[in-house]
């Protein structure tokens, strides 16, 4: 068998077919996942579905201007993610600008307002003993009671308390341990402070509750407390916001609270026993078995659970009309469980006037966290959907304009060629679109206008790299040489060329990426995104799809309309083998 020659051409060898398949069977396979993913669409950015963007800005307190850094704006973004997500918010963009500035990006959709109102909370959570409370309008109210598991008692404490120690007996005797759930049927209010009285934080039996679990005030700060207890109405909303301001965690102060009736409550509460930060998950339940209706439930951390057992422990001790702790949010308190034996399972449930829409929103917060940073809300911008429309319009109609444009230059430059640049970029389309699509569900990739414009730049880079092979395969022929040797012959110089020539594009939409923030981030992808197919299009489709037409007599005779016509290239004559010469004849002397 004869061996195969070295000079023998290459494309004789090659096999284009194999590409082409690879690449017919990637678009089908990505088009299919994209109809059976039901996202047949790319997800549109703010700026062309239409929504709000919220501009939130972090306020230093006094004394903590250092507080304002990297590691807290990333925290706070990552919270405020978090937050959106949990409320069901789809396609909500939250990131960083500048130094001190987080941007908020929320489309139109299901809880939309919600996530808007909920993005930006502080969300500061504290569970405090509750030394007096009283209706805001003055007079008390009966004192319901829960025990650990949630079911309602008569109002006689002591066949309540009896009752809830029974039950710890029976749980202890069976091995398991008692209910770890704090909950209320309704808000437990004890009889109204007289002015000229002081909370007191005296021992068990007493009036309040022991020191330790309340903390209790003395001299001045007592006496402020009591005056601001005194002036406090509740039912006014003005005086409900500012309740309780300028005080600390480890102090007293005063709250005011909605029972289950819907009457305002106020309240003195002791220092924070715990914290929001102690909260390891939170989660909405409907309670249908002790018809408490919607409830949260909480598990704390191991450190959580022990400072919840502490105080739950000192406040069950104290057989008082105040021995119940306050649940208190922002200054506000959501519940007021009354507790008649520690809670040591490291979990709690709140129960109260919530609906389903309330109970979601605490267990979000407290599920999430609090922010590490004060925001105030600087702008808030709407962008209606009409108006995204006629930017996403105008966006296409310049991308059509550009593509138009190049594909007159191809025909009038290349001409037949043309085709095949033709056939490559509608691949490249197709693939970028499909890819775009399922990006959206995957990864949370919105299509905006800067990313609009990221394709639009594509396609000259696309183009470019055609530009490249046909030029050195036009080169090879003015060299001599016929078509199918010239397509590869030219293909390793091109094909260099087009790799250095999207590695330097694609490094530039990274770095681009990583460096900028906010929507111009959109660009870079696009931009990165259309290098890499640029490249997977030349390989697997334009270089073999030339290959096979090379075959065909239209092109391979240099017709005037292929591109190739050697005459019109300025083709030297076709190159020939040529012997070489033989040595010359050596004559004998005489």
């Amino acid at each position: 068998m004869a061996a195969v020659k070295k000079g023998r051409n290459a494309s004789a060898t090659s096999k284009p077919w194999r590409s082409l398949a690879l690449i017919l069977i990637a678009i089908v396979a990505l088009t299919g996942g994209m109809f059976a993913s039901g996202h047949t669409t790319p997800r549109l950015g703010i700026d062309l579905a239409g929504g709000t963007s919220i501009t939130l800005a972090a306020v230093p307190e006094a004394g903590q201007e250092s507080a304002i850094n990297k590691t807290n704006m990333d925290t706070a973004v990552s919270i405020m993610e978090r937050r959106v997500n949990g409320l069901g918010v789809s396609e909500a963009e939250v990131q960083t600008q500048g130094d001190r500035n987080i941007i908020v990006n929320i489309p139109k959709g299901t809880n939309s307002e919600q996530a808007r109102e909920q993005v930006g909370t502080t969300a500061k959570l504290y569970f405090r003993p509750v030394i007096a409370t009283e209706l805001a309008g003055g007079g008390a109210a009966p004192t319901p009671s829960a025990t650990g598991d949630g079911s309602a008692q008569d109002s006689d404490k002591d066949k309540a308390t009896d009752k809830a120690t029974d039950e710890a007996t029976e749980k202890a005797t069976d091995g398991s341990s008692p209910s770890a759930s704090a909950t209320t049927q309704g808000r437990a209010v004890t009889d109204a402070l007289k002015a000229d009285e002081t909370p007191s934080a005296s021992p068990s039996g007493a009036a309040g509750p022991s020191p330790s679990a309340t903390g209790g005030t003395s001299g001045d700060a007592d006496s402020k407390l009591q005056a601001q207890y005194a002036a406090l109405d509740c039912t006014k909303e003005s005086v409900r916001a500012k309740a309780g301001d300028g005080s600390k965690a480890t102090d007293s102060t005063v709250a005011c609270g909605q029972n289950s009736q819907g009457q305002w409550q106020k309240y003195i509460l002791g220092p924070a026993a715990v914290d929001g930060t102690d909260v390891d998950e939170a989660s909405a339940v409907l309670n249908t078995q002790s018809g408490a209706g919607w409830v949260v439930t909480m598990d704390f951390t191991d450190k959580g659970a022990k400072k919840f057992a502490d105080i739950t422990g000192q406040l069950a001790q104290n057989q008082s009309p105040q021995n119940q702790f306050a649940i208190v949010l922002d200054n506000e308190v959501v519940s007021d469980p009354y507790v008649s034996q520690a809670l040591t399972g490291g979990n709690a449930e709140i129960s109260g006037n919530f609906t389903q829409q309330s109970s979601q929103e605490l267990a979000n917060m407290l599920s999430y966290g609090a922010l590490p940073l004060t925001f105030r809300e600087d702008s808030v911008n709407t962008v209606t959907a009409a108006l995204g429309g006629e930017q996403l319009k105008a966006g296409l109609i310049a991308g059509a304009i550009g593509l138009a444009l190049v594909v007159l230059y191809l025909l009038v430059y290349y001409r037949g060629l043309s085709f095949i640049a033709i056939a490559s970029l509608l691949v490249s389309a197709a693939l970028t679109y499909v890819i775009m699509s399922l990006l959206g569900p995957t990864i949370g990739f919105a299509l905006n206008l800067p990313a609009v414009c990221g394709a639009i730049v594509a396609i000259g880079i696309t183009a470019d790299s055609f530009i490249v092979f046909f030029e050195r395969v036009r080169d090879e022929i003015r060299e001599g040489r016929t078509l199918r040797p010239s397509v590869e012959r030219a293909w390793p110089r091109a094909r260099r060329t087009i790799l250095v020539s999207d590695f330097v594009s694609f490094l530039a939409a990274a770095v681009l990426f990583v460096v900028t923030v906010g929507k111009v981030q959109g660009f870079a992808f696009t931009l990165g995104l259309t290098t890499v197919l640029d490249v997977v299009v030349v390989f697997l489709f334009t270089k073999p799809l030339l290959t096979l037409m090379a075959r065909r007599k239209f092109f391979a005779s240099g017709h005037k309309w292929s591109g190739l016509d050697p005459k019109a290239l300025g083709a030297k004559p076709p190159l020939r083998r040529t012997r070489r010469p033989s040595a010359p004849a050596q004559t004998k002397e005489a």
